[in-house]
Formats: C-alpha cells, structure tokens, sequence
C-alpha cells in the first residue's frame, strides 16, 4: 500500500469515525430528551384526565352487560374526550397476572365488551406496576400492525383498582429519522471531502518525497551534477535541503579524492625520479665517495617518500580518539622536542608553559600531533617560532607563532583545505589534518588576522595559528 494510499485511508476513516460518532451520539441525545418529552406529556394528560371526570369508582362499577347502556355511555364520552391528544383510552381493572379486564374503552362494545381481558397490554406489565405504585409510567416506543409507532401511558385513578390507559403517536421519531437520514448523508459527504483533502494533502507531500526519492537515486547512480530542488519551508523542505548538502558533501570528497589521487601521483613522481637518477648514478660511479654521496641522495628520497605516503595515510585514516581529561603540558613538550630534534631545521623554538597544569579534555597523541605538525610547517619557512599555552576563558589555547613570511591574503580563507599550499614541496595537508584531528577532539584552530597580532612582537607579523581544546570544569585561574 503506498503512503498515498495510506495517507487518504487515514484521513477517511478518521473523518467517518468522528462524523459517525457524533451524529450517532447526537441522535441518541435528541431521541432520549424527545422521548422523556413525550413521556412529560403523557403523564400530563393522563392526570389531567383523572383529575377532570375519569373517576376509579364510577368505573368500577361497570358490569358486564351494561355496555350501550346510559352509564356506560357516558363513561365513554369522558374517554372519548380524550381523542383530540390520544388515539385510543382505555379504564381497566387491575390484574396481578398483568393486561387487567377491561370496564370502558374508547373502542365500540363489540370490539372490546366490559370483562374482556386486555391481552395487548400484557407486554407492559412492569410499566402498569410502576403505575400502581408511583401513580403514572409511559411505555416504551413499539409498532402497531399499520406500521406507526406509538407509546402507552398508564396512570392509577386514585387509590382503586382501576388504571387509565392512553395510546398516542409516537410522531418525534418521525423528525428524528429524518435527522438520521441527514447525519448519514452528512457522514458520507464528510468522508468523501476528507478523501478529497487527503488526496490533495497526500498528493503534496507524497510528490516532493518522490522527487526526493529520484534525487536520492541519482546521487547513488553517482550523477552529482543536479541539484537537490528546494522544497518548501517544512519538513520535507528540510530533508531536501539536507540531501542537497548530503550531495554537496559527496561532491567535495570525490573532488577531494581526485585531487588527492593526483596530488600522491605527483608527489610520489618526483621522489621516483630522483631515486631513478641517484641509483643509476650511484650504478655507474666507481668512486667510493661519491657513491655514498650518491645513496644519501637516495635515502634522503625514500624519507621524503614515506613522509608523502605517511601523510596521505594519516588524511585518509578515520580517527579514533581517545579522549582523556588530562595535563598537556607533557605532549606539548614530546612535540617540540620532537621538532627540537632535527625536524625543524635550523630554526628555534621557544616554549613558554605556565607552572600550573593545563588540563584539556583531548588525546593525548593527538595534542602532541597537532603540535609536531603546526612546529613542521612554522620550520620550513621560519628562522624562529615561538609556542605558548594558556587558559583562556575555560579553554586551554596553544599559541603556535613564527617570524616568517606569512600566509599570502589569497589563500587565508583556504588554509585549512586539503592540497592547499603555497610551497611547490609538500602535499598540503598538514593543516588539514590538524583542523581534523581538533574536530574529533571537539576542539578548533584559527589563523589570526595580522591586524589582532601584537605589533611591537619580536617575532614580526608572521604566521600565528591559535588551537583551542575543551577544558575542565574546575580550571585554575590563569
């Protein structure tokens, strides 16, 4: 079943749920207050029947036979006077075994002769027993044999044996089937509007899916060229923008991944080939000092080459960190001494470290990586650099500043893309790979501007990159 479909269905049954409830609840209300209405005015007319000439012991004293006769026949004018509400009256004597024997009808004496047991009343027992004993009751609503409806009314006159009861039309049913008529249509047309609306709101949301689904294909299909449509300002409307940056995302690591194929095609060519010439060279010279010149060379390329394929690595590798809150003064330390070792050149490096323990929450490697790679950079174009950490508003900031050139204006928004270098050595990724190694630490980099550098620095207005790392809850004061 299609959302489309489901969407609609919901809609429908909801809609034919609530319409028939609450017309069969509305119908049930009116039908119930009709009913006690009618039943008002039943025991109204009953009473006011025995309160105006209906007396129990005048009719008690009908006897068979006298049917027709003077007394009979204005018992049953008194009844009769009562036509004009109800259709038929009758008095009758009381009978435990139910129906009760009939004195005086508003029936002609052949139909109904005094004595004759009113068997059609037998049905109401119960409600001629509430009759006795609170003086009226109505019956419920029933069916003659012409197929109206109609309800009995009993009333007890007085304190005797004798007991009225009155037949009226039951004409409140009449409106309230016509109401029940028109809630059902009413319930059909709800439902035919709420399959409408559904179809109509499916129809605007199951189509941007669609579209969505289509797009989602391309991109698997790997045609990345079109993009994502933008969809209104909803859900969906997000979706389609996050599949739009899902796309762009793609987009830039395919490129970054072609660039990258053809940064290591170049960058592992010119160490082959300087490992070519040496070793040829090295192959052909018979001098022993030049040779061992001549391997240097080649070992001196094989360095270079493994460093490229190293960075390459460690770019391509997912980071796994193991995040510690811990003092980083001490990988600070490996990594400038690493540098200090002869992987920085001829330039110095000056350390300056509080006494007190800087406590960040990162991995421990990866402080003293971030450091080891911003030292390498600094030392291939500075004669000195300078290393500061400090807390800084609840973070722990690694101040890593040189006294060379700069980075050129043009590639200050870029630094920190991969394959982004201005030096025809190097693959450029070593700020890259810092800026990833921070994000997975929950930490972050930035290239000051040369305007916020102190100008009156010793160390001129070269290149100076700030790192920041989460610190603790409980810092020390800086």
């Amino acid at each position: 079943m299609t959302l489309r479909t489901r969407f609609a269905l919901a809609l429908v049954v909801f809609s034919v749920l609530i319409t028939a409830g609450g017309s069969a609840l509305a119908w049930q209300v009116m039908s119930g207050t009709l009913e006690d209405e009618l039943d008002e005015k039943l025991a109204w007319l009953t009473g006011a029947a025995a309160g105006t000439g209906i007396v129990g012991e005048d009719f008690l004293a009908v006897t068979p036979g006298l049917e027709g006769g003077t007394f009979w026949s204005a018992l049953q004018a008194r009844l009769r006077g009562m036509q004009d509400f109800a259709q038929d009256a009758y008095v009758f004597r009381w009978s435990d075994s139910g129906g009760g024997q009939a004195l005086v009808t508003t029936r002609p004496p052949e139909e109904i002769a005094t004595g004759t047991t009113l068997r059609f009343l037998t049905a109401y027992t119960s409600e001629m027993e509430r009759a006795r004993t609170e003086g009226a009751s109505a019956s419920p609503v029933f069916e003659d044999d012409d197929g109206v409806l109609y309800k009995y009314g009993f009333r007890r006159l007085g304190q005797t044996d004798a007991m009225l009861a009155v037949r009226v039309r039951a004409d409140f049913l009449e409106p309230l089937a016509e109401l029940r008529r028109t809630l059902v249509i009413g319930a059909v047309a709800a439902a035919l509007l709420a399959a409408l609306l559904a179809l109509f709101l499916a129809a605007n949301v199951v189509r941007p899916l669609e579209r969505l689904s289509r797009a989602a294909i391309r991109i698997q299909r790997g045609r990345w060229d079109i993009p994502v449509r933008e969809e209104r300002d909803d859900e969906v409307g997000r979706l389609a923008r996050a599949m739009e940056r899902m796309r762009k995302g793609v987009v830039q690591r395919d490129e970054q991944l072609r660039l990258m194929l053809a940064q290591v095609a170049h960058e592992i060519r010119n160490p082959l080939g300087g490992l070519e010439l040496f070793a040829a060279a090295a192959a052909d010279t018979e001098d022993p000092v030049e040779r061992r010149r001549l391997i240097g060379r080649v070992r001196s390329e094989v360095e270079g080459l493994n460093t490229i394929i190293n960075e390459f690595l460690v770019f391509a590798r997912p980071l796994e960190p193991r995040i510690t809150l811990h003092d980083i003064r001490e990988p600070i330390r490996e990594g400038v001494d690493l540098v200090d070792g002869g992987g920085a050149g001829d330039a110095r490096v000056d350390l300056e470290l509080p006494e007190y323990p800087l406590l960040a929450r990162a991995d421990p490697d990866h402080v003293k990586r971030v450091v080891l790679n911003l030292l390498r950079n600094a030392a291939e174009v500075a004669d000195r650099i300078r290393v500061r950490a400090e807390v800084v508003h609840g973070e722990v900031r690694v101040t890593v500043r040189d006294d060379g050139p700069g980075v050129p204006e043009e590639l200050r928004d870029r630094i920190f893309e991969p394959f982004v270098t201005d030096r025809e050595q190097g693959a450029g990724l070593g700020l890259a790979i810092v800026q990833r190694i921070l994000e997975t630490n929950g930490g972050r980099i930035e290239l000051v501007d040369p305007e916020r550098m102190e100008p009156d620095d010793e160390l001129g207005t070269g290149a100076e990159f700030r790192v920041y790392w989460g610190g603790s809850e409980e810092l020390p004061a800086s």
